[in-house]
């Protein structure tokens, strides 16, 4: 060891209560986490399945896509809308976006 000197770091204790910090401040971290990103989403989710599972035949919507018509037939993971008199079309219910109140859309145009 004439040339190396010792490593002398290794020698020091680690300090007390240094893990317990760390462990609050990630239990601290995925709290915020949840309350800003994971519960906001899961409640979106949540509407729109109950959105899903309220079609009706009649109703008024509009697609992703930003058709709107009217429900001609609802089965269970399709909708038929018409857009027109002539023009009916067939949709997945995950891609209906929102139900318009009754009325909205003037079938006259």
């Amino acid at each position: 060891m004439l040339f190396i000197s010792d490593a002398h770091a290794e020698a020091a204790p680690a300090p007390a209560g240094g893990g317990t910090e760390m462990l609050i401040m990630i239990g601290i971290f995925f709290a915020i986490m949840y309350f800003m990103i994971i519960r906001p989403q899961q409640k979106r989710q949540k509407e729109h399945k109950s959105l899903m599972d309220s079609l009706t035949k009649g109703d008024e919507v509009v697609t992703n896509g930003g058709m709107m018509g009217k429900i001609k037939a609802v089965s269970d993971d399709v909708v038929r809308i018409e857009l027109t008199e002539s023009v009916v079309i067939k949709v997945q219910k995950s891609a209906i976006a929102s139900v318009l109140p009754k009325g909205t859309l003037n079938q006259d145009d």
